[in-house]
């Protein structure tokens, strides 16, 4: 159930591991609006390609391109622009970019960082203590605030690392689980004792690999005709391989029946009264739908379900004259603290991120709103969020001339948030819904919230699917 990006990666995973194991799988797609692919979504207005939900995806983390090497798509494959490899951040009232040897949001020189004009040399000076400040000992969760308030300062989390964090998860930093979202950094802690020591090292070794002929991908990547076209070549693929596809349907219960002794079979049951039977079923919907699915089944699984949050964002894309768009506009785009009070996240210049988003003779912007703390400017109609959003493109970047073409994408609940505590929860799911083997939990509500993850927690549940139903038979 649910035919997004997690739903269509563990159909395609579980026909590709029934071939594998040599015996024949039935596999039922059931998805309750009537377009596949869930938020990845791409409108082609005239010579525009228009992402609607995500519009590229980490190449550091190998199961979307992988995915595409399946689906024949690598060849569509692009990378960001070579020219103009900037970020800038709004910050004190003009925009900043961000230095030179930031990687990812620890630096690595610290004179670019004194240029920027960024942080104060009193917040930079803070920042190099994190080459003095011990480890923090014990195995408790830290919120992502808490943690590079101790390792960097205030000033640096605040001015630099929460506007980056936000624009990934659209969350609350104070609120947010490190080892849920960023486990990585809690691990370079422990091991180097430094963020700036550890991310030193890593480009060390990782230098190598790229000499050594590693693919020659920029941190993010897309497809050159838009992200949709992952969809439609998955449908293709999972369609062609005998899945039943049933868009538009809804779900509105799951029953268990005992055949023998901890084996059950499942009866889903459409909104017209028909039911599909199976021996296995796997959620890929939101956290909330499931919990109203299983709740009859299992009362504390929806609780802790329940426990998930959502956030509510939107997009919004404008396409411009290039010749109308104000000095400031170079480079990928800007990211917006907190403390600024502004009514964006985030804005990127997708014509000169992206090649193949527009004809030269127009540029095209897309702008995020929303999210933890900031979703009253959603309650505003599309006008008004429109005219919003072009005040701040007006006072930020000097973009004052009218858009040729507007766009607004909303995402009502669409951003699962990974909480304090997030891990621990999902291990109390999981063992809430043990009595009912043969029914998983997949998707952006658990185990990471971009594309690669959705996929390869896909294909991790598909290998739990195949190996539940090789041992009843």
């Amino acid at each position: 159930m649910g035919g997004g990006i997690a739903g269509l990666a563990t159909a395609l995973a579980l026909q590709e591991r029934a071939a594998e194991a040599g015996f024949p799988l039935a596999c039922t797609l059931i998805e309750a609006e009537s377009e596949w692919g869930g938020k990845v979504v791409t409108h082609r207005v005239g010579e525009l390609i228009i992402e609607a939900g995500p519009d590229s995806f980490l190449s550091q983390k190998p199961w979307a391109l992988e995915l595409c090497g399946k689906l024949g798509l690598s060849g569509q494959l692009i990378n960001t622009n070579e020219f103009q490899k900037k970020t800038f951040v709004f910050s004190r009232g003009r925009l900043r970019e961000l230095p030179e040897g930031l990687v990812v949001i620890v630096p690595t020189k610290l004179g670019p960082l004194f240029r920027s004009g960024l942080l104060s040399w009193s917040g930079i000076a803070r920042m190099a203590l994190d080459l003095v400040i011990p480890a923090r000992r014990g195995a408790g969760d830290e919120s992502l605030a808490s943690f590079f308030r101790r390792r960097l300062g205030h000033e640096a989390f605040e001015r630099l690392v929460e506007p980056l964090m936000a624009g990934i998860y659209a969350g609350d930093a104070e609120q947010m689980s490190l080892r849920a979202t960023f486990p990585r950094f809690l691990d370079i802690e422990q091991q180097h004792g430094s963020l700036i020591r550890g991310m030193l090292a890593g480009r060390k070794l990782t230098r190598p690999a790229a000499r050594l002929g590693s693919p020659n991908r920029t941190m993010f990547v897309t497809l050159q005709n838009g992200l949709g076209e992952m969809v439609q070549a998955l449908v293709g693929r999972i369609a062609g391989a005998g899945a039943t596809l049933m868009p538009a349907r809804q779900v509105v219960a799951i029953r268990a029946r005992c055949d023998r002794p901890g084996v059950r079979t499942y009866d889903v049951v459409l909104e017209n009264g028909s039911a599909v039977s199976a021996e296995a079923v796997v959620l890929a919907t939101p956290a909330f739908v499931s919990a109203e699915l299983v709740r009859p089944l299992s009362p504390a699984s929806a609780r802790l379900l329940d426990t998930i949050p959502y956030v509510s964002t939107a997009t919004l894309s404008l396409a411009y004259d290039a010749g109308a768009l104000g000095s400031s506009v170079g480079g990928f785009g800007f990211v917006v603290p907190r403390t600024e009070g502004r009514d964006l996240i985030a804005a990127t210049w997708t014509s000169l991120k992206w090649a193949h988003r527009a004809p030269p003779r127009q540029a095209l912007i897309r702008c995020y709103v929303g999210g933890v703390g900031r979703e009253a400017i959603l309650k505003a109609d599309d006008e008004t969020l429109v005219r919003r959003v072009r005040a701040e493109l007006r006072s930020m970047a000097g973009i004052a001339s009218e858009p040729t073409y507007v766009e607004v994408n909303r995402w009502e609940r669409g951003m699962p948030q990974y909480t304090l505590g997030h891990l621990d929860r999902l291990e109390e799911i999981k063992v809430s819904l043990s009595n009912y083997k043969g029914l998983y939990l997949t998707g952006a509500a658990y185990r990471g919230v971009g594309i690669p993850d959705c996929i390869r927690d896909g294909s991790e549940t598909a290998a739990e699917v195949i190996r539940h139903l090789a041992s009843r038979q």
